[in-house]
């Protein structure tokens, strides 16, 4: 790797309980852990296969009756410990046979260096690359003896990068569905239609107490998985709320700061739903907690914020809203210090606001060039611009909340690919699951890209290799940007004297006109006059600007905030949660692996042609084993699948009463809904424009043509 011009960057222990130094003839073993060395080199970290069967690991002097077996061999261990295998070089005598063959990780190797001045060589926009190549030495060697076999003549088995864990290295084995294509479903369009309509029947008047049978399970199965409801006097359902336990966990790593949004026709009794958002350590929307609620009003949303706190345990630090009346009433009350816990602020979503100016303002002119004349609502929003204009927020911690992207309105759209508004209370559930299922899919390749890769440093500044080796992708992308600034687009203006280790600067940056920041830098902590990183936990451009003035090549830890490390989520100190998050997880692993083994069945079986006869039939005797007797189709019942679906249909008296149908102002198919001036222009602007045929003008028709008249 090539070094720094500003000096070494050490590394130093992360808080991993395994570490120890590869000089003292240790070598950390470890998977799921960060296991970290004492080198020079921020990459220079050693990780060794654990939990590997003897008999799948090589060994020196074992021999092969082929290269390709060899490979099989060595890509099984590869599989087992958490890497990816690939053919590397070989040598050949005099004959064309090969004598030596090696077999590598597939992050053997590494990518060219780009510099500043490489990046800038150009006005194309660069793209960003991350390289899975980290020169890796691990590796088999295999040598030909004289019988003519194979035999392993050097095994290096100690990586230097990460190993994934089984989920990881087996989810993308599976990702093929197991019906090949259509043609094997088996089923038709009308059958699926048919299959909905037998769903919805098989609800019918029981939805309510469906769905919260169904929760009594789950927080039977798993005591993290919190959830509440409420009845109204004829005993139908107004109000549910709902956390499981990665949720709850996600809330104890993320959950500074919250937006809170409804969501409408999401199901067919138009009750309101409701997710807390927050952002998680690769930048993306990740959901707290959800709530369904049969009005817009301070009671109910009392009711879910009081859930909530009792729920998390502790509160946000700052929730972002839309401009409803009765949420600032309730952030207010609900979220407040009075219960012991720290009181939570309550801020305005800046999207919201500006999505409004064009409605509330009107297009005449903009009023008159720039005039407004005395426009009340402007007047309004100009009172309350300590809740929404961001520059007021430099001291709460924010991390992506307040910017004009729309994070609960993308949170909207994501949900809205799953919900209808036709749904039952049970069929909203199922695609809520579908929902949080992609969701967490999502976050969990982002991690594997973050482990598996390195982005491309574009400086010769360890403290950017440092960095890469620290955040996820998406966010040393954005910590880049600000080093990259730094080195080209800073002015030192003022540097004071060292004093009690303190170095002040007064910097200018040149593309902010008449603007001077005032930076104070030590070895170990910066603080800036911009504030960037009290707001969005990012390290600015003028605090790197003064940490390389003095010499600083190591990414102060004092500045790295756990929420975008890659090892973010394993900083809960939740035990209850954490135990259910891992049993969670183990369900889900041994699933995996059984999916998998079967998977490699069936290629197997595939290739002859009595093998799949005798794997069927021992699938079905597996079947009647473990399901007390039924080895076909025949004896499940329609209503068997129905209820392996989506639950038992209840016993006895109904307690739960399905919900009334809800009338909010946010039902979009309410036919007595307010249609604003801004949607009234939508929806004429797609009309088609009918024009005159004899003129082809838009002011008139034939009937009343001037042209017409004319020639008559």
């Amino acid at each position: 790797m090539i070094g720094s011009s500003c000096g070494d960057s050490s590394l130093v222990n992360r808080g991993c309980d395994d570490v120890t130094s590869v000089a003292s003839g240790n070598v950390p073993s470890s998977r799921n852990e960060e296991s970290v060395t004492s080198y020079s080199d921020v990459r220079e970290r050693f990780y060794l296969p654990v939990n590997v069967p003897d008999v799948s690991k090589p060994n020196i002097n074992q021999s092969f009756q082929s290269l390709d077996q060899a490979f099989v061999f060595y890509k099984d261990y590869g599989r087992l410990s958490g890497f990816d295998v690939r053919k590397g070089t070989e040598k050949k005598d005099a004959f064309g046979t090969i004598t030596f063959k090696h077999y590598t990780c597939s992050k053997e190797g590494s990518n060219e260096f780009r510099s500043i001045s490489d990046s800038n060589s150009s006005n194309v926009k660069r793209r960003r690359t991350a390289s899975t190549r980290c020169c890796c030495k691990a590796k088999i060697v295999l040598k030909l003896n004289k019988d003519r076999q194979y035999f392993v003549f050097k095994f290096d088995e100690v990586h230097n990068h990460p190993l994934v864990d089984e989920s990881g290295s087996k989810a993308y084995g599976l990702m093929k569905e197991m019906v090949g294509g259509y043609s094997n479903v088996g089923a038709t369009l009308r059958d699926f239609r048919n299959f909905n309509r037998d769903l919805k029947e098989y609800i019918g008047e029981r939805d309510g107490q469906m769905l919260i049978d169904k929760f009594k399970v789950f927080q039977e199965s798993s005591s993290s998985f919190y959830y509440a409801y409420e009845l109204d006097e004829a005993g139908r359902l107004t109000k549910l709320f709902w956390a499981d336990a990665i949720s709850r966990r996600n809330f104890e790593v993320y959950g500074d700061a919250v937006s809170f949004d409804a969501t409408f026709d999401t199901n067919k009794y138009n009750m309101i739903f409701a997710p807390f958002t927050g952002v998680d350590k690769h930048e993306k929307c990740i959901t707290f907690a959800a709530c369904l609620l049969s009005k817009e009003d301070v009671t109910h949303y009392k009711w879910v914020f009081d859930q909530f706190s009792t729920c998390m345990g502790r509160h946000p630090v700052v929730i972002v809203t839309d401009q409803c009346p009765a949420m600032k009433i309730v952030v207010s009350s609900s979220l407040s210090s009075k219960n012991g816990l720290v009181a939570t602020k309550h801020r305005l979503c800046m999207w919201h606001i500006m999505q409004k100016f064009p409605i509330k303002l009107g297009w005449e002119a903009v009023i008159k060039e720039f005039n407004l004349e005395n426009d009340k609502w402007l007047t309004d929003m100009y009172a309350i611009r300590s809740l929404w204009i961001p520059a007021f927020f430099r001291d709460e911690p924010m991390f992506g909340l307040m910017r004009t992207t729309p994070r609960s309105e993308n949170e909207n759209f994501f949900f809205a690919q799953f919900h209808r508004q036709a749904d039952t209370l049970c069929e909203f559930w199922l695609r809520f699951q579908s929902a949080m299922e992609r969701q967490r899919n999502e976050t969990k390749r982002l991690d594997e890209e973050s482990k598996s890769s390195f982005p491309t440093t574009l400086s010769r500044w360890f403290i950017e290799d440092d960095a890469a080796d620290l955040f996820t992708r998406t966010v040393f992308y954005r910590v880049q940007e600000e080093i990259l600034a730094a080195c080209l687009d800073m002015q030192i203006k003022r540097m004071s004297e060292e004093i009690d280790g303190v170095t002040n600067f007064k910097i200018k940056d040149v593309k902010v006109k008449e603007k001077i920041f005032k930076v104070s830098v030590s070895k170990d902590h910066v603080v800036c006059s911009c504030k960037k990183f009290v707001m969005c936990g990012i390290v600015c451009r003028h605090s790197f600007c003064g940490m390389k003035q003095i010499g600083v090549t190591r990414f102060p830890r004092s500045l790295l905030l756990n929420r975008w490390s890659k090892i973010a989520d394993s900083g809960s100190s939740c035990d209850m949660i954490s135990t259910d998050y891992l049993k969670m997880e183990n369900v889900s692993l041994k699933l995996m692996n059984i999916w998998f083994d079967f998977r490699q069945v069936l290629n197997k079986a595939g290739l002859q042609m009595e093998a799949p006869e005798f794997v069927h039939k021992t699938v079905k005797q597996l079947g009647s084993e473990v399901g007390g007797g039924c080895t076909d189709g025949g004896g499940f019942s329609k209503k068997d699948h129905l209820a392996s679906l989506i639950g038992d249909q209840p016993q006895g008296e109904i307690t739960v009463l399905v919900p009334n149908v809800s009338k909010n102002k946010g039902n979009y198919f309410k036919s007595t809904r307010l249609i604003s001036e801004r949607e009234k222009t939508i929806t004429k602007s797609k009309k088609r424009i009918r024009k005159c045929k004899e003129c082809l003008a838009t002011t008139h028709d034939s009937r009343n043509c001037p042209k017409k008249k004319l020639q008559k």
